[in-house]
């Protein structure tokens, strides 16, 4: 009784944070696009990753405050339901790009926020350096590299505004972003990573993934640019 008791505080406090946190992403992003669920879930899959490597290896804490915290507060925090209704409601406005951005950027970052977090614990707290392998570098390296394009893509948005770019230009310099660098992450990709065969079929199937990981990051960045001049630049 007394461990439900604690699973049943931790999932009201997340319940809580979850609405006040969404709404406050909803208030400065707008509901164009659901960036408050998607925050909501890549923040809780760190945390999630985070705390379990904490309190089950580095602080052992007692079963029933670990459940309140995991289980209650996380499990109450994230949301996968929302994030499918969400979804939906994309598909059935017929916003297609909106709703597969969503889907891919929900699984992809919420992974690698699961995977930060369990590798940020192990390490910050035992005082050891990070000794990563030849495919975790490769990964490492790649991630920086779309870091980068996402503020290409938010510069290139913010220039494109600011000097008035004609509609057929902006389109050019998307398209010319998203070609470029699908076609250098698939090929980093394909030297860097020893286990990837050279089979067509494998190729064109990582091509396609770079291409739709591309364009996601290019409009989100790019619907942030914009935001950002309609609410800081605009005259």
């Amino acid at each position: 009784m007394h461990q439900l008791l604690v699973i049943a505080l931790g999932g009201s406090l997340g319940a809580i944070s979850r609405f006040w946190v969404a709404n406050s992403i909803y208030g400065v992003f707008g509901r164009e696009f659901p960036h408050g669920t998607l925050f909501i879930n890549v923040s809780g899959s760190f945390l999630m990753g985070f705390l379990t490597e904490l309190l089950l290896q580095r602080f052992p804490i007692a079963v029933e405050y670990r459940a309140a915290i995991l289980v209650g507060f996380l499990g109450a925090y994230t949301t996968f339901s929302s994030f499918a209704l969400e979804t939906y409601f994309l598909i059935d406005q017929g916003a297609y790009f909106k709703a597969l951005a969503n889907a891919f950027l929900s699984v992809v970052l919420c992974v690698g926020a699961v995977w930060i977090g369990l590798v940020w614990a192990r390490t910050f707290f035992d005082g050891s350096q990070i000794s990563l392998t030849t495919h975790e570098q490769a990964y490492v390296t790649l991630i920086m590299g779309w870091a980068c394009v996402f503020a290409l893509a938010i510069g290139i948005s913010l220039v494109a505004t600011l000097t008035g770019w004609p509609s057929n230009v902006q389109r050019v310099a998307h398209v010319t972003l998203l070609g470029l660098t699908t076609v250098i992450a698939t090929l980093w990709m394909t030297f860097k990573l020893t286990s990837m065969d050279s089979e067509l079929g494998e190729l064109f199937t990582l091509f396609s993934l770079n291409g739709l990981f591309a364009g996601s990051a290019i409009w989100t960045a790019t619907q942030l640019g914009n935001w950002i001049c309609k609410q800081y630049l605009s005259p």
